[in-house]
């Protein structure tokens, strides 16, 4: 916390705020790397940080204030020039006659003053505030530049580049800088747990946005000067022509970020500024997501548990883009995946290297296709097939009938909600009694940010909540809920991290006379739900006051469930 914490510690004891035995029983504690024992003690509750650096300010003579900055003067910020303000840890925070007062967390660090002196060559007083205050008013009022960024050493990014250029020589050394920024943006992004990068140029910038959690995040944009430069980096390193920009493409990278090998699926589409750029981060370590990990509750999990160990029949997984469909299919297949059974998958594209299964790549450009893949798979003898998505009624015939001969197979529907898989199924021209013979359940889903562990907090709802909850608040047990309060940890947004919310509907006997009748899907819905089906919202909700996710999240996801 200070560039001397045995010395605070001392005087910590001697002023009474701690006892030596605080400090003996976290001196041999395992902490994380750059984490003192004053660190710990804060954590811990034994003793505030407010206790700290008022002690250390009364001490050493200075003010103990704390800083926002949105009430600092906006004119007094020029005095001190961005790298200076950065270099030292400074925000000043009043200033007079040729004299500035600054705002620092570290009152031990005693040359800062003085090189402060020499450097602004006016007089320089300081007050001591929380590093937290003191970090944020840098950010916002010496943001850091794209460009300070850009000159970092090649030391600092952990990127390894396998992908091998075909048709086209790599960057020379007069590109370095541009490599650099390049493998910078990955590694941020990686950093940041960013499942997709957007590099997006607008009629004067070139605004890049990391999904973070399913919601897009601005970062700080680089210069448009490197636009060009910067997008010809990113075909090159997956394989693109770089002279095409009038066309879409697509192509794929495999890096190495600290430590983890990473695939991103890239796509290109040329736009009025320029071509943009969406950088899908494919983390095989997401392979090795168990149902737990998903976010099932323990009924679901049983239930879901037992359908994916039949022998055969279709089971769909449904809902929209982005909702979690094929990480859910991969979390099935590693689940079954025994020697005693052969899995061949139909994908497009194949995201995850799956080691114990054969998956087959669809090539439209040699005709092979969904269905025609499907009709091959099948003569190879498989015990379960996953079909990346049932897309045409070619291949939505050739899956039902696979499972009526004797085959489990899983595949992915865009329907809003589960019942309404069957009416999809029917639309598509599939014949009803091929529908109730082989689906044995539907899944939708949809995903939520889950709260930040580290700083999730208890709350009463608010009348507004209860408002917002509706009917549901007359039945509901939701007398306390969950938020997350906002820390280093999650980037203080509250959450960190995403879980599934689902409806599983069951096909039993009457559901099969229903679907052989052709009836509709709030008929079918209806009678799911009297069998004990529960909806996506109600599956939410009980995520709710578990403290899994919050209110606001539950009711976005579902807009659509009136239920």
């Amino acid at each position: 916390m200070t560039s001397n914490d045995d010395y605070v510690m001392q005087l910590l004891v001697e002023q009474g705020y701690l006892t030596q035995e605080d400090v003996d029983a976290v001196a041999n504690s395992i902490r994380q790397e750059g984490e003192t024992s004053l660190d710990v003690l804060i954590q811990m509750g034994t003793v505030s940080e407010d206790d700290v650096l008022g002690m250390i300010a009364a001490q050493f003579g200075m003010e103990y204030v704390h800083v926002d900055a949105d009430a600092i003067d906006p004119a007094i910020v020029d005095i001190i020039p961005n790298e200076t303000a950065r270099k030292y840890g400074v925000v000043p925070v009043f200033a007079e006659d040729g004299s500035v007062t600054v705002a620092l967390s570290d009152p031990l660090n005693y040359d800062v003053v003085d090189s402060l002196r020499y450097a602004l060559k006016i007089n320089v007083d300081a007050v001591v505030a929380p590093q937290v205050e003191v970090k944020a008013a840098l950010d916002k009022l010496y943001p850091e530049s794209f460009e300070t960024k850009f000159g970092m050493d090649d030391d600092s990014i952990d990127v390894e580049t396998k992908s091998k250029v075909e048709g086209g020589e790599d960057a020379g050394d007069d590109d370095a800088p541009v490599i650099r920024l390049a493998s910078m943006i990955i590694t941020e992004a990686v950093k940041m747990r960013a499942s997709d990068i957007h590099l997006e140029p607008m009629e004067r910038s070139m605004r890049v946005r990391y999904r973070i959690d399913g919601s897009l995040r601005q970062m700080d944009n680089p210069p448009k000067r490197l636009q060009a430069a910067i997008i010809s980096r990113f075909k090159i390193m997956s394989g693109m022509k770089i002279s095409e920009k009038r066309v879409p493409q697509d192509g794929r990278i495999q890096v190495k970020v600290q430590g983890r090998d990473l695939d991103l699926r890239v796509s290109t589409v040329p736009t009025n500024h320029g071509e943009s750029i969406v950088m899908r981060i494919l983390d095989k370590t997401n392979l090795s997501l168990g149902l737990p990990q998903l976010g099932f509750l323990s009924d679901d999990q049983n239930k879901f548990e037992r359908l994916i160990g039949l022998p055969d029949g279709v089971l769909l997984v449904t809902g929209p883009t982005g909702s979690g469909k094929t990480t859910t299919l991969y979390a099935c297949l590693g689940q079954i995946n025994l020697p005693d059974r052969k899995i061949i998958t139909v994908e497009d594209p194949v995201e995850y290297q799956m080691s114990g299964i054969n998956q087959v790549q669809v090539n439209k450009d040699v005709g092979m296709d969904f269905s025609a893949a499907l009709r091959s798979i099948l003569r190879q003898a498989p015990n379960i097939v996953m079909i990346g998505e049932i897309r045409d009624s070619e291949t939505a015939d050739i899956a039902m009938e696979a499972a009526l001969t004797g085959h489990l197979v899983f595949s992915t529907l865009h329907t809003n909600d589960a019942p309404s898989a069957v009416t999809r199924l029917l639309d598509m021209g599939v014949k009803p009694f091929l529908v109730a013979s082989a689906l044995r359940a539907a899944m939708a889903q949809r995903l939520v940010r889950a709260i930040c562990e580290k700083c999730k907090a208890e709350y009463t709802p608010t009348d507004r909540d209860l408002k917002m909850l509706g009917s549901m608040s007359k039945n509901s047990t939701l007398s306390t809920m969950y938020k997350g309060k906002g820390c280093p940890a999650c980037g203080n947004s509250g959450y960190k991290g995403r879980k599934g919310i689902f409806e599983i509907f069951m096909v039993d006997d009457s559901i099969q006379r229903l679907i052989f009748d052709h009836s509709p899907a709030t008929v079918l819905r209806a009678r799911a739900r009297e069998m004990g089906m529960r909806t996506l919202r109600e599956d939410g909700m009980l995520k709710v006051a578990s403290g899994m996710t919050t209110l606001e999240e539950v009711l976005r996801a579902t807009m659509g469930d009136a239920d």
